[in-house]
């Protein structure tokens, strides 16, 4: 390293110390569900067409018209509502209401769905099952931009056709964490009639996985934790060169860059047309994706793991933009206290986190998600994630907000799905009762407004 860069790594780090002495001041005075994390990504287009470097997938695509009934509709992003109606035709929502004041157009099916909760479909933001090769990993290189799922995702499956069956209806579909930079990966429906009409973006992100699962002792160079973060460094340091050359050709300000394979899609990450999202886990590990990642490079990052004890760095990842979206571990034994916390909980709350001299502040109801790590825990069994969560302390409200807009604004497509309301993607489950509550079932899944699952009455519930 040279003398120049030891003087910038000095700065940094004395401005990242600057930022979190700030956790020495008492935290506002908020309630965590009056909390609102607004995750950072200031370049992000705000027009799909204005995109550059990601892909959408395609809307509007033919759908037969349904008009859904149900005792209990849930939104989201509005009050429930009882005794509802949706209706929806060629793959979005054209009306949300009480079924009374909702006219069925001519042609329309009703489906009486009777005595159930309809909900918007699931969002899953760390899943490795869309397609039937599972990870798509490489240990010998750490990092590998040139990778990508996009061309794995397949839709008739056991595995997928299974998170239908449990409401997942969206999910982010990553390569393995098997090296640092595992690649890109690809935000899917989970279901289509091609994986070309269930694509809702690619990239949908770019893979990271921190310290832990790369550590593996064999490959490249950079096995330990400093190498593997220098080597990400270099990397995206590359990458960043490329976008602001191209970015200067854009405004005629020099030569368009010879087109790199490997470099361009990182040109995307630094127009934060996507985030990157980081398998990363433990106090120490998760501390450096928030210096590196988002204060070093200035990324949308989001995290995928923040297990173990990095929930107490809450109060920095609200201050810093940074949403979790925590698991597949739920809880975590904190030897300091002999509790047993829910890890969803405490990253929602803050707290007076041992040995900290003041309590932090929380992700609020806005920051924190809950995934899987497909096939980690199974696809189907997301809601027994949010299930466990509100048993160790989440409230009922965050965990619905968790599993559906939350993520959805995460990833950058919360005007798509997540939620319930007119113009959006018509994706939405019929449930028997609380999706929460482990009892219930689910009895009906939409996908881009196609009924794609419907639960075979003949099969016990139990």
């Amino acid at each position: 390293m040279t003398a120049t860069q030891h003087t910038q790594a000095f700065s940094l780090a004395l401005l990242t110390a600057a930022l979190f002495a700030q956790d020495a001041k008492p935290p506002a005075a908020l309630a965590p569900g009056e909390l609102t994390l607004v995750t950072w990504h200031p370049k992000r287009p705000t027009k799909e067409s204005d995109y550059q470097v990601a892909r959408w997938g395609p809307r509007g695509l033919p759908s037969q018209g349904y008009v859904f009934r149900a005792r209990k509709i849930l939104p989201i992003t509005q009050p429930p509502i009882d005794d509802g109606a949706i209706i929806t035709h060629d793959g979005v929502i054209q009306a949300i209401g009480k079924s009374k004041d909702l006219a069925v157009p001519a042609g329309y099916e009703v489906i009486e769905c009777g005595d159930t909760w309809i909900v918007p479909g699931f969002v899953d933001l760390h899943c490795h099952i869309a397609s039937p090769s599972f990870d798509l990993n490489d240990t010998v290189h750490p990092t590998n931009p040139e990778f990508r799922t996009l061309d794995l995702i397949s839709m008739e499956h056991d595995q997928i056709r299974m998170a239908r069956a449990g409401g997942i209806t969206s999910v982010l579909y990553l390569p393995g964490s098997g090296s640092n930079m595992g690649g890109f990966g690809t935000l899917t429906k989970t279901w289509g009639h091609s994986p070309d009409d269930a694509l809702i973006r690619f990239p949908g992100s770019l893979k990271i996985a921190q310290a832990g699962n790369p550590e593996r002792g064999t490959g490249d160079l950079g096995a330990t934790v400093m190498g593997m973060n220098e080597g990400l460094r270099m990397t995206l340091l590359d990458g960043k060169r490329y976008y602001d050359q191209y970015e200067r050709f854009l405004a005629g300000q020099g030569q368009k860059p010879k087109f790199d394979p490997t470099l361009e899609l990182l040109r995307g990450l630094f127009r934060h047309e996507f985030p990157v999202s980081v398998h990363t886990q433990i106090y120490q590990v998760v501390l450096e994706t928030l210096r590196e990642l988002r204060l070093e490079l200035g990324l949308w990052t989001v995290v995928v793991h923040g297990e173990f004890d990095a929930y107490r760095l809450s109060g920095n990842m609200q201050e810093a933009g940074l949403p979790i979206a925590a698991g597949p571990r739920t809880y975590h034994f904190d030897r300091a206290t002999s509790k047993i916390l829910g890890l969803h909980q405490v990253w929602y709350t803050g707290g007076p986190y041992y040995p900290w001299r003041s309590p932090v502040q929380g992700v609020g109801r806005d920051g924190i998600g809950i995934n899987t790590d497909s096939p980690v825990v199974p696809e189907e069994q997301l809601t027994v994630q949010a299930a466990i969560a509100v048993r160790l302390g989440l409230p009922h409200e965050v965990a619905l907000r968790g599993l559906t807009i939350n993520p959805a604004r995460f990833a950058g497509i919360d005007h798509r799905t997540g939620s319930l309301e007119v113009g959006k993607d018509a994706d939405l489950v019929v449930w028997s009762g609380d999706p929460i509550d482990p009892r219930s079932t689910v009895q009906k899944t939409v996908v881009n407004g196609n009924l794609c699952y419907r639960r075979d009455e003949k099969r016990p519930a139990w």
